[in-house]
């Protein structure tokens, strides 16, 4: 079994939510087992780290995930229309991977959820795109053959899944936008499967 690593930050369980039908549509493919991963917020206050393991949710990730993933979903609330600080903060720790390749050729995709429809999900989709490409992974996106990316009044994008959670962050995900993410769950695992990626 290879596996396909889900890391995502979420605050108001937005992102969690697209992260776990990411995972369902991972499962979907033989062979294929998601494994989901958090990062610890990021304190303004350096001398109060974060708990070592958080109290509730997925394990926080570590370098070792990423070495042995054979893709990775990568989720993020928007925040001025880029990754949130504790995303971008994990990603500034991984100069060693890049270093030794050890994303290279593997396949990626991104998920977002934001306020409003017009809040930066595309532009967060590709501000989390770019450490991935210099890593030297292979994005895969949300092609229009997904009937619902089409139709959507929500969330969905090509560039990956999203989510409008509403200023207030109370709208839960419309079936378009988990659907539309359980298929970039499952075109992400198809493809690592398909590439062959070392676990």
């Amino acid at each position: 079994m290879q596996e396909i690593l889900i890391l995502y930050y979420s605050v108001h369980g937005g992102t969690r939510e697209l992260a776990e039908a990411i995972a369902r549509g991972v499962a979907e493919v033989p062979g294929m087992l998601p494994r989901v991963r958090t990062v610890p917020r990021v304190s303004s206050r350096v001398e109060t780290p974060d708990a070592p393991v958080p109290n509730e949710g997925p394990p926080y990730v570590e370098l070792a995930d990423l070495q042995e993933c054979a893709g990775l979903a990568l989720g993020s609330p928007t925040r001025f229309g880029n990754m949130a600080a504790p995303m971008k903060y994990f990603w500034d720790q991984t100069a060693a991977l890049w270093l030794s390749g050890a994303l290279a050729g593997k396949p990626a995709a991104v998920f977002t959820s934001t306020g409003s429809l017009h809040g930066g999900q595309e532009t967060t989709l590709l501000s989390m795109m770019l450490p991935l490409l210099h890593h030297g992974m292979l994005l895969v996106g949300l092609p229009y053959t997904e009937a619902r990316l089409g139709a959507t009044r929500s969330g969905g994008s090509p560039y990956g899944a999203s989510h409008h959670a509403g200023a207030d962050a109370s709208l839960a995900a419309t079936e378009d936008e988990l659907q539309l993410a359980q298929a970039l769950g499952r075109r992400l695992a198809a493809t690592a499967r398909r590439l062959g990626a070392p676990a």
